[in-house]
């Protein structure tokens, strides 16, 4: 996270959007989880033969997307919810769950980039929408011509350059001196 805090700085979004839209985002903003979620019950019910009806899907969504805000953080707690809210609904037998168990790991990684991709565009949304983002250095981001990440200048002897405010040693003059 810290990372992507710097890139989205260096993109152009002020430093108070993007700490507190991504962190919260982390907790709240779990999109891949979501449509992980409301997919695989589809997939399930399809692979044994459930018919939901329109009903019955709208209830799956709406507990899915309550229960999927639980699951920050926790590895494959998805997984977890998906079976949990298949028994406590009735709607799919809790051991079909068992079918998505061999791409689950795959698509942990998969949930985690929808997420992650998910925060950083609610970071640019409320950056502009608050008038805190540099257009110009955000478009120049995204479109690859300066790098996202800040670079630090590297100080050697031969490339520090004197300010000028600094005198060379030999010109300052103590008070002993007069």
């Amino acid at each position: 996270m810290p990372r992507m805090m710097q890139k989205l700085r260096a993109a152009g979004c002020r430093d108070d959007a993007v700490g507190l839209v991504l962190p919260t985002g982390y907790s709240f903003n779990l999109d891949g989880a979501s449509i992980y979620l409301s997919i695989g019950t589809l997939f399930i019910a399809q692979a044994i033969g459930v018919d939901l009806s329109l009903g019955q899907q709208i209830t799956v969504v709406l507990v899915l997307m309550l229960t999927s805000k639980g699951m920050a953080g926790v590895p494959g707690s998805a997984f977890l919810a998906l079976s949990a809210t298949a028994s406590a609904l009735g709607v799919i037998p809790a051991a079909a769950v068992a079918l998505l168990l061999g791409v689950d790991r795959i698509m942990d990684s998969m949930r985690v980039a929808t997420n992650l991709l998910g925060n950083c565009v609610a970071v640019f949304a409320v950056s502009r929408w608050e008038g805190a983002l540099d257009r110009v250095t955000a478009k120049r981001v995204l479109n690859g011509e300066q790098p996202a990440q800040p670079t630090e200048p590297t100080r050697t002897a031969d490339t520090v350059q004197p300010s000028a405010t600094t005198q060379p040693a030999e010109a300052v003059q103590s008070p002993h001196d007069t």
